[in-house]
Formats: structure tokens, sequence, C-alpha cells
């Protein structure tokens, strides 16, 4: 465990940004890119340098992957003890290396894993943490990360900083960013990976993996599709969300609903678009009679393509669409898959 001594308390002596990178089997999460990208573009608000931090029993080699994201530099911690996520080691390597080098802000992507992480290395650091953030902003006036996130049940957004501790510390969700890279590392600079030797004994880990079941049955990862059409309470039932896949097979894309439609038994959890689901920001979003509550707009409003279909003008979706529709899903939705398979089978007829 840190010795609390080593923690510095001003606050002045903190400088750059990281990122950690989240590895499974040596294979980075795609969230942690999309920091890299949000990094590079706090970092140059704040003119200091991008940092990549990976633990794990052999990392170095997503060193490649980091630089291309802007990362400047790479730190890295490997031990053997380290090969699969346990809290406490993980714990102690990234807080050993945060009191080292003093970043001033820390962002980890809010998955299963840093979630844990996260909440345990900033209570060992004693500083804040804000969870689940959509948004992320440099305060021009003091220099503080303000920190955006959905709060009382998705039906307000709370802003919050951390003015006396570091480093701020924020998780952000899967798809709330674009993974962006660059054909060059930032500014030419000259990159390079700091390794970092700290002593391990699995005897010291209380937590011991006896057995791995990987299961993917029922998950799907929305953000991975450029097309996708979602359901809410409008919908009826759950039969007539029959309709949206088959649009979105014709589409090529993927079909989800929002929260309403989870608690009313239409669909999954696992396919439930909003803060308490999944972030997504596909080409094209089509909402098909959903109101459009903070909940769930804070999960698709960066999709670069809205097309909402719902029966109420003064619905609250039609404020983030591209395109508006007043009108019953459930008959607007049959004519447009009638349309698309007229216009498929023009096309082999020619």
């Amino acid at each position: 465990m840190i010795d609390l001594n080593k923690i510095d308390s001003d606050i002045s002596h903190y400088k750059d940004i990281w990122v950690f990178i989240e590895q499974t089997n040596g294979q980075a999460e795609h969230v942690s890119f999309e920091l890299l990208t949000k990094a590079r573009e706090l970092a140059s608000q704040r003119n200091c340098h991008v940092a990549a931090v990976a633990v794990g029993n052999s990392v170095a080699h997503l060193a490649e992957d980091v630089f291309k994201y802007g990362a400047e530099k790479f730190y890295i911690v490997e031990d053997e003890v380290l090969k699969d996520y346990r809290t406490e080691p993980y714990r102690d390597a990234v807080s050993e290396l945060v009191v080292k080098y003093k970043p001033e802000i820390f962002l980890i992507g809010a998955t299963t894993q840093g979630r844990d992480l996260s909440g345990t290395v900033a209570t060992v650091l004693r500083t804040g943490l804000t969870a689940d953030t959509t948004k992320q902003e440099i305060d021009q006036e003091t220099g503080f990360l303000w920190m955006t996130r959905p709060t009382f049940g998705g039906s307000l957004m709370a802003t919050i900083f951390c003015p006396k501790h570091r480093p701020q510390m924020s998780t952000v969700r899967p798809g709330v960013f674009k993974a962006i890279p660059l054909d060059a590392p930032v500014n030419g600079e000259i990159i390079e990976i700091i390794r970092e030797k700290i002593e391990f004994s699995e005897e010291d880990v209380v937590k011991k993996i006896l057995k791995k079941v990987i299961s993917s049955e029922g998950n799907v990862t929305l953000g991975f599709y450029d097309v996708i059409v979602s359901g809410g309470k409008g919908m009826g039932n759950k039969e007539n969300f029959n309709m949206l896949k088959e649009l979105a097979d014709l589409l090529g894309g993927t079909w989800a609903g929002s929260r309403k439609a989870v608690e009313l038994g239409y669909i999954p959890q696992t396919r439930q678009v909003g803060q308490t689901g999944q972030t997504v920001h596909p080409k094209l979003y089509i909402a098909c009679g959903i109101s459009g509550a903070i909940q769930h707009l804070v999960g698709m409003q960066t999709s670069e393509i809205i097309i909402a279909i719902n029966t109420d003008k003064d619905a609250p979706i039609f404020n983030v669409s591209t395109y508006c529709i007043v009108e019953d899903a459930l008959k607007f939705v049959p004519k447009l898959i009638e349309e698309l398979k007229g216009m498929q089978s023009t096309r082999r007829a020619q």
C-alpha cells in the first residue's frame, strides 16, 4: 500500500493529462483510444502533454497504438502478478505512478474494470472522482476540468469540478467520444516509454482467480454500428420491435431502445441506449416512438444524423434531431420498410 505521506497536496505541482489504457489479454479496450483523443483536445487548452498508462503482465506492445492516438508518453508497469485484473495490485501500481509523476487530470473508461479501479485509486490518492461523465471541458478562467454527467435519474445535468485536490479524476463511458488517430505524434514531440518497476508478491494479494468463464450471450456493443434503429414506449409492445429489427437489417445496422422500453419488457437491458445503458454516436440514429428524456438524449445526441418519428410535435427528441417526422411510428416504419424493399428490388432488376 502506498505511503500516504508521499502524496503532494500542492496542486501547482501537477501537470499533464493521463489516460488509463485498459487491456485484457494484451488487447486494449477501444474506449482508451476515445479518451486519448479527448485528452489531446484538453491538453491543447492546458498547454501540457498527454500520457497513457498501462498495467499488466505484458503491455509494452501497446505503445504503437497509444502513440497513434496522441499519447506523447507511455507509463507502463509489468509484472506476472498483474497478468489478470485484480483490484489491489492494479490500484497500487496506478497510485504509485500518480504519486511519482503527478498528472493534473486522469481519465479512465467507465467500464466494469474502470469503475472498480477508479474508485479505489481516488480513495488512496485522497482526491475526487466524477463517474460516468458525458462531457469534459476546461474552464478558461480557472483552468479546472469541468465534468458533466446526468443525475437524479437522468432528469438533470450536473457539472462538477475538483478545485482543491489532484489529479482531477473522471470516468467516461465508452462511445461518448470518437477515437481519431493521428498521422504523426503531436507537434512532432519525441515520444517516450517510461517503465516503472514495482515490487509485488502473489502472497500479498487477497483475491485469487480460480476460474475464468467468458460469455457474450445476449451482449451487443451498439457503438460498433453506423446505423441504429431505436424504439421507445411508443412502439406499444415487444412484438412491434420486429419491424425495427427488419428496418435495421435493411439499413445494415442494429436495433436498440430506450430505458422505458426496457422497463416495459420490450427489449433487454443489453440493448438500451442512454445514461444507464450504452452511449452511441452512429452515422444514422432513427428514434421511433421515443419522447426524448435527458437520460436517453445523453446517450445518442452526438449521432451524425438523427431521424425522430413521434406523434407529439413537442417531444424533446425533436430538439436534437436532424429530421423530425410527426407521425405514428407503427404506421410510418412499415411504409418505410416497404419503400426500401422496393428500392432494393429495383437495383437488383437493373
